[in-house]
C-alpha cells in the first residue's frame, strides 16, 4: 500500500476553516493557549461547527496525532510535521500540518 500525505494550510494565528479529509468534510480550528502547558491545539469539528468530533488535540511532534482516537474512523493520520515543537511563530512555516491516508 503506498501512503499520501497531504500538507494542510496553516498560519501561525488562531484560525478555523473548511477542509476535506479522507473524503469526509470537516472544521478544523487551531487556537494557541498562553499558558504553561499552552500552545497550539487543534478541535475537529463537523462541517458546520455546530459538533466537536475532537477538541483540545495539542499540536506535538513525534507522534500521531489521532492514533488514540482511532475509533472516530477520521480515515488516516495526522502528524505535525517538524523537528521543534510549533511555536507562536512557526505554525504553518517550519512546524506543518500533515494528513496521512492509506492509498490502494
Amino acid at each position: 500500500m503506498a501512503r499520501s500525505f497531504y500538507t494542510i494550510p496553516l498560519a501561525p494565528e488562531p484560525q478555523s476553516f473548511g477542509i476535506t479529509l479522507a473524503g469526509t468534510e470537516y472544521r478544523l480550528r487551531v487556537r494557541w493557549f498562553e499558558a504553561e502547558e499552552g500552545g497550539w491545539h487543534l478541535d475537529i469539528l463537523s462541517q458546520d461547527g455546530a459538533s466537536a468530533i475532537l477538541a483540545g488535540v495539542p499540536l506535538t511532534t513525534g507522534c500521531n496525532l489521532l492514533e488514540q482516537h482511532a475509533y472516530l474512523g477520521l480515515g488516516g493520520e495526522l502528524w505535525v510535521d517538524s523537528s521543534l515543537p510549533p511555536t507562536l511563530e512557526n505554525l504553518g512555516d517550519g512546524a506543518d500540518l500533515v494528513f496521512v491516508v492509506e492509498e490502494a
